[in-house]
């Protein structure tokens, strides 16, 4: 019984009206009393952040905070790519026929994903990553290769809550919520960099400037407040290193598989 009244009440307030009330208040001076508790409750390590826990002057922007420089180094290695975040990974796999398997025990297609975009095409075999930042994570995202943005999208939709309780017991959550897809294209093919906005996040925002040429590792977008990352290679380009896999706490900068010419 509780799982369904727990539903409905997520329907509820999946609304992006009320993500826009509780995201204009994260932004207010009002909200900057809320960081110390927010950082406990969280066991957030305000010692990395570029600044002090005082000098914030909103909760939003304690949670789109910077870390202090070197905390997190961009892996150097040849041919390599990076996670774009601090998460989980909580989906990951081969693309089969256009099919993403058993993400929470939900299957997606990338069709549905990229919004019926005409690139869909290009990630019908390819690889998919789906990566999870939880409340207490680093919330900006960076470039996972050096590349040159083809294409941007913003695919408007609800804002459902993406930890697990979301994946295992609404409908498609990946697919149905608000996403910002960035198409990038690198040395060896294309990959999509899917933002995907949740509950209480207020908006999914580009760095400004954007270069239109990313360095790999460089600032790229940021969550106001927790969400998911979809990467998803094209078909042919993505092998994962050993040891990256399904449950595994990853950071950003560390190198996650290798890029390589188009194999069929």
């Amino acid at each position: 019984m509780a799982k369904p009244i727990f539903r409905l009440m997520t329907e509820l307030s999946s609304r992006k009206s009320i993500s826009r009330i509780t995201g204009a208040f994260a932004k207010s001076k009002a909200s900057r009393r809320l960081i110390p508790w927010f950082a406990k409750t969280y066991g957030i390590p305000v010692q990395d952040a570029e600044k002090q826990v005082r000098d914030y002057q909103s909760l939003n922007e304690f949670f789109t905070r910077r870390l202090k420089p070197g905390l997190r180094p961009i892996d150097q290695g040849t041919d390599v790519l990076v996670s774009p975040v601090d998460s989980l990974i909580t989906g990951f796999g081969r693309i089969q026929e256009g099919l993403m398997l058993q993400v929470k025990g939900q299957d997606y297609t990338v069709e549905e994903l990229l919004n019926q975009s005409p690139r869909t095409v290009s990630y019908k075999n390819g690889f998919f990553m789906v990566l999870y930042l939880s409340p207490t994570d680093y919330h900006r995202i960076h470039s996972p290769v050096a590349g040159r943005i083809l294409e941007k999208e913003h695919i408007p939709g609800r804002v459902y809550p993406v930890n697990d309780f979301g994946l295992l017991h609404m409908k498609r959550v990946l697919s149905r919520n608000e996403r910002l897809v960035t198409y990038v294209q690198h040395e060896y093919g294309e990959l999509a960099v899917v933002k995907v906005g949740a509950m209480n996040v207020s908006s999914i925002q580009y760095v400004s400037p954007l270069p239109d040429q990313l360095e790999r590792g460089g600032d790229l977008a940021y969550f106001e407040f927790g969400s998911t990352v979809v990467l998803l290679f094209e078909s042919g380009t993505f092998d994962p290193l050993p040891g990256v896999g399904l449950g595994s706490k990853i950071k950003m900068g560390q190198a996650l598989g290798l890029l390589h010419t188009k194999s069929e």
